[in-house]
């Protein structure tokens, strides 16, 4: 009995993005397939360190947001030009047992580091990810995966909820921001390409950055979770 169960098929593992996308998954280019594997299952951690070649914001009217989302990590309120980047894609399981991802970008500008922290979790009923922003995962937004033609990755951003003790409300479209990440991998120069922006319905753009990076892997097991880079607090709510 034993002998027939070692010989039993084991099951590729899945990650919160593959379960997502579902068979969309499979039309991303074998690099994004890997990058977006990282996982409890995979065991993967993944780093990313590259050049942004622009960060930048809009109109003066966004700067007051832009300064008050840095305070805790949200957005980035500096401009720069060729700024080096990384980005660290770690798995664990948070406070709430859920499989978790980080999305921690740090940007290295002028004066000092910025960061812009997300932690991602597959949403209750398989079919959303739940994107925590911030050092106190005080905005959740939802987002939507889709793979191009060309196995590039499209995300987009839905609703933005803003959630504090017993409070939780929509955040209005006056003050809210609607992301757009495109990310694809160069197989000419072997590095990944992204851009993203974050416009608002009103006053356009707010925010963002483009450029390429490299990606190494680690075992998540040999690696952990190095202090600083989960959420100072967890928000249960999905």
């Amino acid at each position: 009995m034993t002998g027939m169960d070692d010989r039993t098929p084991r099951p590729a593992p899945v990650s919160i993005f593959r379960t997502v996308m579902g068979a969309d998954f499979e039309r991303l280019h074998p690099e994004l397939r890997r990058r977006f594997s990282v996982g409890l299952a995979s065991g993967e951690a993944c780093t990313g360190r590259g050049t942004m070649h622009r960060v930048w914001h809009g109109r003066g009217l966004v700067k007051p947001f832009l300064a008050l989302g840095g305070t805790r990590n949200i957005l980035v309120p500096r401009e720069g030009r060729d700024v080096s980047f990384t980005i660290e894609n770690v798995p664990y399981a948070d406070g709430f047992a859920r499989e978790t991802v980080t999305f921690v970008r740090t940007f290295d500008l002028p004066g000092r580091a910025r960061r812009f922290d997300a932690q991602m979790v597959l949403g209750p009923k398989g079919d959303r990810i739940l994107d925590y922003l911030g050092t106190h995962q005080h905005l959740a937004s939802e987002l939507r995966f889709h793979a191009e033609s060309d196995g590039s990755l499209l995300i987009r951003s839905g609703e933005h909820r803003f959630r504090e003790g017993p409070v939780d409300v929509r955040v209005p479209a006056l003050i809210g921001g609607e992301a757009e990440v495109r990310e694809r991998f160069d197989e000419r120069t072997g590095r990944f390409r992204i851009r993203v922006r974050v416009v608002n319905r009103h006053f356009g753009p707010l925010f963002g950055y483009e450029g390429s990076f490299t990606a190494s892997y680690e075992d998540v097991r040999v690696r952990g979770v190095r202090t600083g880079l989960r959420p100072v607090r967890e928000e249960a709510r999905a």
